[in-house]
């Protein structure tokens, strides 16, 4: 079933009076399907791997610290233009099962919402959420206006602002380019050495992410970040702490897009905005008309 930004509105509506957690449960629902990559923060051993097939998948501009120089890590991190995935670290132990690790390391990138904001705040159309779930940007398309950027909940898309001719927004894209069809992991996924990164459809990844829960619980925090937040993402992480001590926020449950577009179809329902408007202009021109008579 094709999911897209009018697919969820459409679903959404008759549950605008239910629970948050009840409209979360419900939003992610649609997306079992949906591919989707599950980190295990636990795993990750700050190879950058995943940075360096990223980079070469997607024929980015090479960075100037080599992928196996860790000194990057002295420094907090986003994506960039030339950098769609980045691996962080921050101090303390993972897990009490991995206490002999002092630090814990983290890929970001684009987490492809379920309900993304860039889609609804695109008022081109050039961000669209693809059947397969990945959210796809076209730059044939975009006007440049960068309210995707503001919208972003993660803070995660970048801009070619040193393209001064054709700047574009820059983001991960699931490799949607070499993997049209879902049958091979993602870049990142392929070339990680633990498999810290597990690719496959998000029904599974839940399930799979809930087994090592319940089999390790001295090893996770009961909680899969991206299962509900925002409305659902198509990347799961597991933790052995909190996820805000890994650079994560926390989030409410619901889109972001289920209040804007409800205020927006509510101010815009039956013409109403246009309708007071041109009302005020009528009145303000037989005021104006009345007066001038008056003084003549």
């Amino acid at each position: 079933m094709k999911i897209d930004r009018r697919t969820l509105l459409i679903s959404s509506l008759g549950l605008l009076l239910s629970s948050e957690k009840g409209l979360a449960e419900d939003s992610v629902s649609f997306a079992k399907d949906h591919w989707a990559c599950l980190v295990d923060t636990t795993l990750c051993i700050g190879c950058r791997k995943c940075e360096e097939a990223c980079n070469r998948a997607n024929k980015l501009m090479k960075p100037s610290i080599p992928f196996d120089d860790k000194s990057v890590f002295k420094k907090h991190r986003r994506p960039t233009e030339n950098a769609f995935t980045v691996v962080n670290e921050f101090p303390g132990s993972p897990s009490i099962a991995q206490w002999d690790r002092k630090n814990t390391t983290v890929k970001i990138q684009c987490m492809h919402c379920l309900d993304p904001s860039c889609v609804s705040a695109c008022i081109v159309g050039a961000l669209r959420k693809s059947e397969e779930g990945p959210v796809i940007y076209n730059p044939t398309i975009c006007i440049g206006c960068r309210y995707c950027m503001i919208a972003c909940p993660f803070e995660i898309l970048a801009y070619e602002y040193s393209n001064p001719l054709t700047p574009r927004v820059k983001k991960c894209q699931f490799c949607v380019n070499t993997n049209p069809e879902g049958k091979a992991n993602p870049a990142c996924a392929a070339a990680c050495p633990t498999e810290a990164i597990v690719f496959g459809k998000r029904g599974e990844l839940l399930e799979l992410a809930r087994n090592r829960i319940k089999q390790k619980k001295d090893q996770y925090i009961n909680h899969i970040y991206g299962e509900y937040e925002v409305g659902g993402t198509s990347w799961l992480y597991l933790a052995g702490r909190d996820i805000t001590e890994l650079g994560f926020k926390r989030l409410q449950k619901e889109a972001p897009p289920r209040l804007t577009e409800e205020i927006q179809h509510s101010i815009f329902k039956y013409g109403a905005i246009p309708i007071l408007f041109y009302g005020f202009l009528g009145a303000l021109m037989a005021y104006t008309n009345r007066k001038n008579k008056k003084g003549e």
